[in-house]
């Protein structure tokens, strides 16, 4: 049976990595964030009514990867993003959240979140806009916030590079008993 694992945490934190590196060594799949190929396309401008619409396509192409993933009888889908992020994004963004990322938060299921630590250093690119600690911190107390106060196992990745794909595999052998 497919387990879906989510990753969230603040920008910059090593998610799409972690992703990739965890995929590989499973030989699975990972569902990319569908919010940077739609500012890529769009320009890094966005607003409030664009965020619905990066949440409609995060979900459709999480949708495309599970259902490839189930047909290719894979044990894992790894997902680089969910709808807390999108939650979190709006309400730092905008104070307010548009009601289809809220009701996804209730219809979509995964199997565990890893929560990507703060730990390692923030790195430019043209997405990205908190640099800052203040902001960071904040945005890790926002996103722990939503994994305290729902139902789903989840564990905090720490650590650089390679030491981080080792920590959260041995966090998966220890939820899933796989090596």
């Amino acid at each position: 049976m497919l387990k879906k694992i989510a990753i969230i945490g603040a920008e910059s934190t090593g998610k799409t990595h972690l992703c990739q590196d965890l995929a590989a060594h499973y030989q699975v799949h990972w569902c990319p964030e569908f919010a940077r190929e739609y500012l890529l396309m769009h320009g890094r401008e966005y607003d409030y009514d664009d965020l619905e619409i990066i949440a409609k396509g995060q979900v459709a192409l999480e949708e495309s990867y599970i259902h490839r993933s189930i047909s290719e009888n894979k044990d894992f889908l790894f997902i680089d993003t969910d709808m807390y992020i999108m939650k979190v994004w709006s309400e730092y963004v905008y104070n307010r959240c548009p009601f289809y990322i809220l009701e996804q938060i209730v219809l979509r299921k995964y199997d565990l979140y890893l929560f990507t630590d703060i730990d390692i250093p923030w790195q430019k690119d043209e997405l990205r806009e908190y640099p800052d600690l203040k902001s960071r911190r904040e945005l890790y107390f926002m996103y722990k916030d939503c994994l305290i106060n729902q139902n789903t196992p989840w564990h905090l990745v720490s650590g650089h590079a390679a030491q981080r794909t080792r920590n959260a595999i041995a966090m998966l052998v220890h939820a899933f008993s796989y090596t």
